[in-house]
């Protein structure tokens, strides 16, 4: 396999990204914009090595504790749980939500071997017990999975003191919260409900 076509293919693993988008994304770091294609190389590289996840909310950063973490201004008796690092900047981009995060990295799935253990629910559990938290928002997607797992968190809150609620359905079913536009999400978080 040629040079060119590794590099087609590597492209290939981007969301969205097919045969004739991955060729002309090359075609153009190749032919137009070499030097910032090394840029993005060197940036990618980097990235890979230095990025990780938050110690506290798994979320991705370059330090043991992420911005939001470390931060004094935020409510430490709100968290809000949500599937994915970009499920985290929507909900920053679109809300004014001020409480803490904690993110899944998917949702329950045991046919996939997703459990508990690898969504972080250990953590959870530690961080439910030993910080001032006194609501959960859940705000997983509204597909099938999302919502069960919704469910088992509701269940480990309902043993607590904890009040817990979930988005409003205003993100449609079957939806990725990656996806939704800022005024739906903004309109759903607002009128989230308890469970």
């Amino acid at each position: 396999m040629s040079l060119l076509s590794q590099l087609m293919s590597s492209f290939q693993i981007l969301p969205g990204v097919g045969p004739k988008s991955a060729q002309r994304i090359c075609f153009n770091l190749l032919q137009k914009n070499k030097t910032k294609a090394l840029e993005l190389a060197d940036i990618l590289k980097q990235a890979c090595e230095k990025i990780g996840e938050c110690n506290r909310c798994r979320t991705l950063t370059e330090n043991e504790l992420c911005r939001i973490c470390l931060s004094d201004k935020r409510n430490a008796e709100q968290l809000c749980i949500v599937e994915s690092p970009a499920d985290l900047m929507q909900i920053e981009q679109s809300t004014d939500f001020s409480g803490t995060y904690f993110v899944l990295h998917g949702n329950l799935s045991p046919l996939d071997g997703v459990g508990p253990a690898e969504l972080g629910f250990p953590n959870l559990v530690d961080l439910l017990a030993k910080e001032p938290i006194n609501e959960v928002i859940i705000a997983t997607s509204s597909t099938l999975e999302g919502q069960t797992t919704a469910q088992f968190i509701a269940q480990m809150c309902n043993q607590t003191d904890i009040e817990c609620s979930v988005l409003a359905r205003g993100v449609p079913l079957g939806g990725e919260l990656e996806y939704v536009d800022s005024s739906t999400i903004a309109h759903a978080f607002g009128s989230r409900e308890k469970i």
